[in-house]
């Protein structure tokens, strides 16, 4: 469905955070992107919708071609869902009202400053019963616990219709069994609708017990793909030793994995 060739990225003064890259995101699965923070993850992830520029090479998407203008990246950020490891909700808006923002991407900015339309309104309330909020869908999300925000943020993502959804540290401030909760939701969303789910995570077991893909990173290259099954304890070792061994030689440096680009998609969309 989207296709990387050869994408990299590197950061101001010469930070290489992704060395090229060639990859492809097939449709209906669910990808867990595996590694130690600085290994690349995230940045790999943001490529896939551009929060994250790449220095080199090309994206494509199937059914758009190369995203190398403005018009093709909109419509493919307006198709493209994204959850956040810090939610990124405006607190102080009800739950409906945070959903509505992934309806944004498909109407005009001048548009945008009134109330959306009903069928949007009938959208986004779909979304919220499916993450099971329906009863506090006029609640403000900060009365709201922090496995329930992260529903909403996945809620916020459902509106957007998406083919692709991206998830970057989804649990990483959540409980275990919050944890399982959200990513099982995730899951049954992939398998339910088809969409493609791409997901950045630092647990292990996590990725095993979810992931259809599981694609290890380190020092900014891929050194693993395949299933869970394939997953070795020496695949593991190469994974996380490997790249605390070009840490320590970088040391000082900082950690490109670690730049974020905290504005939602939804929001950044070129309008």
């Amino acid at each position: 469905m989207i296709h990387l060739d050869k994408v990299s990225m590197t950061y101001p003064r010469g930070v290489t955070a992704l060395h090229p890259t060639s990859v492809s995101f097939s449709c209906g699965q669910f990808t867990v992107l595996l590694g130690a923070s600085g290994a690349g993850k995230s940045t790999l992830l943001r490529c896939l919708n551009f929060l994250n520029k790449p220095t080199t090479g090309r994206i494509s998407v199937d059914g758009l071609g190369e995203l190398h203008d403005r018009q093709m990246l909109r419509e493919h950020r307006r198709h493209t869902g994204m959850i956040f490891q810090q939610h990124q909700l405006i607190r102080r808006h009800s739950v409906l009202q945070n959903v509505l923002l992934g309806r944004l991407g498909y109407h005009t900015t001048l548009r945008s400053l009134f109330p959306l339309p009903e069928k949007e309104q009938l959208i986004a309330m779909e979304s919220i019963a499916r993450v099971g909020l329906l009863d506090k869908a006029m609640e403000r999300v900060d009365s709201l616990s922090g496995g329930q925000q992260q529903r909403v943020g996945i809620a916020r993502a459902l509106s957007q219709k998406p083919q692709l959804m991206l998830a970057d540290e989804p649990v990483a401030s959540l409980d275990p069994a919050t944890s399982h909760d959200v990513l099982s939701l995730l899951h049954a969303i992939c398998k339910e609708d088809g969409i493609t789910v791409v997901v950045s995570l630092h647990q292990v077991e996590l990725a095993q017990a979810y992931a259809d893909r599981l694609i290890g990173l380190s020092g900014g290259r891929i050194v693993f793909d395949g299933s869970p099954a394939e997953l070795s304890a020496d695949m593991l070792d190469k994974i996380y030793h490997s790249h605390k061994q070009q840490s320590s030689k970088s040391a000082g440096s900082p950690d490109p994995d670690a730049a974020s680009c905290i504005l939602p998609a939804l929001v950044s969309m070129e309008r």
